[in-house]
């Protein structure tokens, strides 16, 4: 296995949810390459077709989460080597069902699940040593399909979207607790049978943007700067008519974090879309769609915007694109094998920019 520098600077960890192993490997800022120099098994992952997905830092992020969805359900705890970001087990914890997301709060201490087949948000406690408590402090139940839960970043306000209710929960969330409590009204609603899936808060706060799976879409909603609740502004079509004779697979989205563009996934096609977001009312306007890795389910953008990662699940590869400053365009630049089934991806810088 090729050596990475010995101080990277940046380090981008892939979850092959077919492995299911983590590739590790370090980033080049000046030219986007990309060097594999590690490949972590997930411990429990033992049993007939397993699956590792999703991931989440921990707010230093010098510790990674990685849940497993496929028997036993658990989430494996590792640190993040400072000088070499390499992967060290630190546990594992039983989690209460198969879960589709998973986010850290911002003080550390809560670990928040959506569970897809479940039906259900968990918040679990996280310890002073960065271990996930079993069993749950909260479970709510009764939300078939649930598929995303972020926290705002105030970690006042939290956002589960339930693909097969279509809508967004809206909750009060408590970090001494880790309680959440429904704000008011408790939900807003989309389209029936939109299928609300991933969400990403622009970096002002001021809007919080949804992607459908079931109808390719993706909304803005402004915040509420008082208490948290969403009021819709724009729906816009992912794919041009008549691009698919099937029904479309959105799956992800990211906002650059200067919060100029945004990007969505669509699997069916294979498809990035591009958007620039007016900086006034949060708004889109299409940049451009470019076709990608093989149903890109996850991808990534580094923190200082200028790199794409995207993984596809059915390529079993990565590419990585630049992004075209001021103008947001995607620029391919390389690819790269990854694993079986890849489809979540984090990065990490070791060193400021």
């Amino acid at each position: 296995m090729p050596q990475q520098p010995a101080t990277p600077d940046t380090v981008v960890y892939v979850s092959n949810a077919g492995g299911p192993e983590i590739f590790c490997l370090s980033m080049n800022r000046g030219t986007g390459d990309m060097t594999v120099f590690d490949k972590v098994s997930i411990p429990g992952a033992d049993k007939p077709s397993p699956t590792s997905m999703p991931m989440a830092f921990s707010p230093d992020r010098r510790r990674l989460y990685v849940a497993l969805r496929s028997e036993p359900f658990t989430v494996a705890t590792f640190t993040i080597d400072g000088a070499s970001g390499k992967l060290a087990h630190l546990g594992s914890t039983p989690l209460d069902a198969s879960m589709a997301y998973t986010t850290i709060d911002k003080t550390g201490k809560w670990l928040l699940c959506a569970s897809y087949p479940g039906a259900e948000l968990t918040i679990n406690a996280i310890d002073a040593q960065g271990q996930v408590k079993a069993p749950p402090v909260q479970i709510i139940k009764d939300h078939p399909k649930a598929h995303c839960v972020i926290l705002d970043a105030s970690n006042r306000h939290a956002y589960c979207s339930v693909l097969e209710q279509d809508v967004i929960l809206q909750f009060q969330f408590d970090p001494a607790s880790g309680q959440v409590t429904p704000s008011n009204p408790p939900s807003v609603k989309t389209k029936p049978g939109a299928g609300p899936r991933h969400m990403a808060l622009h970096p002002n706060g001021k809007f919080l943007y949804l992607i459908t799976e079931t109808t390719a879409t993706i909304g803005t909603y402004a915040v509420d700067p008082a208490n948290g609740t969403l009021r819709e502004l724009q729906f816009v079509e992912m794919l041009a008519p008549g691009v698919l004779k099937e029904q479309p697979a959105a799956a992800d989205l990211h906002v650059t974090p200067g919060g100029h563009f945004l990007y969505g996934s669509e699997r069916k096609s294979s498809t990035l879309v591009g958007y620039r977001i007016d900086p006034a009312k949060g708004t889109l306007s299409l940049i451009g769609r470019v076709p990608t890795e093989t149903t890109p389910r996850g991808f990534a953008i580094d923190a200082m915007g200028k790199y794409l990662l995207s993984v596809g699940l059915d390529s079993n590869h990565m590419t990585v694109y630049s992004i075209r400053p001021g103008a947001g365009n995607l620029d391919p630049v390389k690819q790269h094998a990854m694993g079986k089934q890849p489809n979540w991806i984090e990065i990490v810088d070791l060193k400021p920019w």
